[in-house]
């Protein structure tokens, strides 16, 4: 999937410009680079805090000797109270044996800094190490609405291969555990809340296909609505998906979060060229599926993600089966120009194109938004996340009516 963007209204043009890499130089952030002694973990012998829900947390701490209250403690230091806790000392509160047990038993840091991009409208790009070296990305931005976002990863690499995404060119490296995709939003409040005011949203569109992961992912996103934690809105945590179907299903019954599916095309034929997961799940499959799994749910809608490319699905009868295919669907569509990055020969749709294609959809009673690009100019915009490195998996053979555009 791809670093995901505020909904925007139409007429405002793309910021993009200058180069910054410069990572704060603020002692917080120099803090957070550094793992604390007391994180090291010592195989067998220690939990990671972040990876537990509050009841595995409280049957944890019941386990050790301590009280119930102990654990909701703990839980509003981890997530709640503006503390955000990474380190033992940030433990404020809790008792003395109990702090001693944690840190005899405990991990509370799943993720360490290792550069913070800065893009020239705003969007911060944070590049995270895991414990065994691999890398993710975390996008948060910014919006001049009050709204700030974070676009969390789930994976690193993809598995999809989605011919437009930087980050399909990678493959599946591994998933994310819990306690790495919680502690995007974690550092995202602790790194930005002063500059930017409350991180609002959540978006599950950065590295990897969320349902790909979906155990972990419905952990994690259940942590971050937690009343008595992070305390995001079920409506402002959006998790994405290419089109997993059984995954799809087990997802609506199951949470309460905002669902977005990146549709990106009107037909099978290109749907099966520029998103291959359409081979297995095609699109009356995960259309028919969306419509009788929404009914079920009342007030419910659907994010459509419409990914446009020059020459292959923005032309007017593209608009028109659109208007078909998501009928009788509770939905909101988000138009999201392409951002040309070295892995991909797509091109980006003209905006006097993309207004076109708006309208026709508008004029159906379609409810629609215009994506505008944001950190494209640090690869931080849709699309742009992730480092292929030198093994890439293959690009797929253009359909022969499509080559031209390309």
């Amino acid at each position: 999937m791809a670093a995901a963007l505020p909904l925007l209204r139409w007429g405002a043009s793309s910021l993009r410009g200058g180069h910054s890499s410069a990572p704060p130089s603020s002692r917080l952030f120099s803090a957070l680079r550094r793992p604390p002694a007391a994180a090291r973990c010592e195989p067998g012998s220690r939990v990671m805090l972040k990876g537990m829900d509050y009841p595995e947390l409280e049957n944890w701490v019941r386990s050790q000797g301590f009280r119930p209250g102990q654990a909701m403690m703990l839980w509003k230091c981890l997530y709640g109270n503006n503390v955000w806790a990474h380190c033992y000392d940030e433990l404020a509160g809790l008792n003395k044996d109990f702090r001693k047990m944690l840190t005899d038993h405990a991990d509370l840091k799943a993720l360490t800094v290792k550069d913070i991009l800065n893009a020239s409208d705003g969007t911060r790009k944070i590049l995270f190490s895991l414990e065994d070296g691999s890398v993710i990305e975390t996008v948060v931005i910014p919006c001049t609405s009050g709204r700030t976002t974070v676009c969390v990863s789930s994976q690193v690499g993809c598995a999809m291969n989605c011919q437009f995404c930087f980050t399909g060119r990678m493959g599946l490296r591994k998933h994310l555990s819990t306690a790495e995709i919680v502690e995007q939003a974690v550092f995202a409040r602790r790194l930005f809340s002063d500059e930017f005011g409350s991180i609002t949203n959540v978006v599950f569109m950065g590295m990897g296909e969320p349902l790909h992961n979906i155990d972990n992912v419905l952990k994690a996103s259940a942590i971050m609505v937690d009343e008595q934690g992070l305390q995001f809105s079920p409506r402002k945590v959006t998790v994405s998906t290419s089109g997993l179907v059984p995954q799809i299903k087990r997802f609506l019954q199951e949470s309460n979060c905002a669902l977005a599916v990146s549709l990106n095309a009107t037909t099978d034929e290109v749907r099966n060229w520029i998103m291959p997961i359409n081979r297995k799940y095609n699109l009356s499959l995960l259309l028919g599926t969306l419509r009788e799994e929404i009914r079920l749910k009342k007030k419910y809608k659907v994010f459509f993600e419409y990914v446009m490319l020059a020459g292959v699905n923005d032309s007017v009868d593209d608009a028109k089966r659109l208007v078909d295919l998501v009928r009788g669907i509770p939905c909101k569509i988000n138009l999201i120009s392409f951002n040309p990055h070295s892995g991909s020969q797509f091109k980006p749709t003209p905006d006097e194109k993309i207004i076109e294609f708006r309208n026709i959809l508008i004029q159906d009673g379609l409810v629609v938004f215009v994506r505008l690009s944001r950190g494209d100019d640090q690869m931080a915009a849709c699309g742009q996340l992730g480092e292929p490195g030198d093994y890439q998996l293959p690009l797929l053979r253009v359909p022969e009516k499509f080559q031209v555009a390309l």
